[in-house]
């Protein structure tokens, strides 16, 4: 049975203080199962694992970045942070490397126990100032296939937002669809939400091949796309916020958050 899934859908923002400002745009993910990428490499001629193909991941583009294992290095996090280790398998939904370049503003682990279901989540957030940080979460408990968690935020993302804010999440596992929801808040309430859905497709190097003509340079437009929007927000007169240092640990774990519960969120 197939471990790695492709899905196809789009992002989509809405920001509704001091200006409302919408956006949406046409993604696509891989689902890979960490233990499936060897085979992957050697199954399919366009994508590659470490190695430079027209899509790509290579391990040093995320965790800790010295390019080692990736499942050692969730395993690790899970461990520090006093939870069980994955034993079924871990998942990451990610976009690749397209011809040689990546960038994700956001990754997601999916890190299952031993009887199949989700133990924890791993946020994996970047900037665009080449910083990044995570949050890892566990999973208590889920209604009507949705996972809600709850975190301050603690990492610089956008210049357009304070630090002061509060994230809420609602994921479904990805399975014939994907369905990530983040609802930022701060103590007057919502502020801003983003959402991810998409359709699973099986990855085949057909449906890799049709993405290059349907969706070219993926990765290049999100860079391009992030700084176009920011754009329009100087334009409507939202205002920088100044750039803190990153957090002192790269993975933040806030199952005791005094602000996790935060009823705006």
């Amino acid at each position: 049975m197939a471990a790695s899934f492709l899905y196809v859908g789009h992002v989509a923002h809405l920001r509704l203080r001091p200006r409302r400002h919408a956006l949406r745009y046409r993604c696509y993910w891989l689902l890979l199962d960490l233990d499936d990428l060897p085979q992957l490499g050697s199954r399919l001629a366009l994508f590659s694992h470490n190695r430079w193909n027209l899509f790509s991941l290579h391990d040093r583009d995320y965790g800790d970045r010295s390019g080692r294992d990736l499942r050692t290095y969730v395993a690790e996090q899970l461990s520090a942070a006093g939870l069980p280790q994955a034993g079924a398998s871990i998942r990451l939904l990610t976009m690749p490397r397209v011809l040689g370049y990546a960038f994700n503003p956001i990754s997601i682990y999916f890190c299952h126990a031993e009887d199949g279901a989700l133990a924890a989540l791993l946020y994996e957030v970047r900037n665009t100032f080449g910083e990044r940080h995570s949050y890892l979460i566990p999973v208590e408990q889920a209604q009507g296939g949705i996972i809600t968690q709850h975190c301050s935020k603690a990492f610089y993302v956008s210049p357009f937002l304070d630090m002061a804010l509060s994230y809420r999440f609602r994921i479904a596992a990805p399975a014939e669809t994907a369905m990530v929801s983040i609802l930022a808040s701060d103590a007057a309430g919502p502020m801003l939400t983003a959402v991810l859905r998409a359709k699973q497709r099986p990855l085949t190097d057909q449906a890799l091949g049709w993405l290059l003509l349907s969706h070219p340079l993926l990765t290049l437009k999100v860079i391009a796309a992030i700084h176009y929007e920011a754009l329009w927000l100087v334009l409507k007169g939202i205002g920088l916020r100044p750039r803190p240092r990153p957090p002192v640990s790269a993975v933040s774990v806030p199952s005791h958050d005094p602000l996790q519960r935060a009823p705006h969120v």
